[in-house]
């Protein structure tokens, strides 16, 4: 049996989507409000899904505690109330829109998964946009 589990999370954090080849106008039509130069902030909610067969032995897919403490330090602690243009490293050069900060969320967990098991991040920027990555 191939089952799946889902642990959310959620983090506030702020950011501006520019591209530093552009003038301000380009950016400002093509990335409208979230070219705003003094930034702005989102309520972020997420979820991750790890999926794979069930562990004969505990029962498990894998440990929501294990997965739960994973989110927190690498995740939560590290981009809650933070700029993450400014403040977290692979947004420097990075355009932290929700597909590239899903990415990021994806290989900062990936690591300390198993490898059988399948990693997915849906990463809620509002209530009606958000995206699904799966590692491909």
């Amino acid at each position: 049996m191939i089952v799946t589990v889902n642990r959310k999370g959620h983090f506030n954090a702020a950011h501006r989507l520019y591209n530093n080849e552009w003038s301000g106008d380009r950016n400002q039509d093509v990335f409208g409000k979230c070219a705003n130069p003094h930034f702005h902030g989102h309520n972020y909610e997420l979820i991750v899904s790890v999926t794979g067969g069930i562990n004969p032995r505990t029962g498990f897919v894998m440990d929501m505690k294990l997965l739960k403490d994973l989110i927190k330090e690498k995740i939560e602690d590290e981009f809650d109330h933070k700029n993450l243009n400014v403040q977290i490293p692979e947004f420097k050069e990075l355009n932290p829109t929700s597909e590239n900060i899903s990415v990021v969320i994806w290989n900062k967990l990936r690591p300390h998964i198993p490898e059988k098991l399948q990693l997915e991040i849906t990463l809620f920027e509002t209530a009606r946009n958000f995206v699904i990555y799966r590692g491909e």
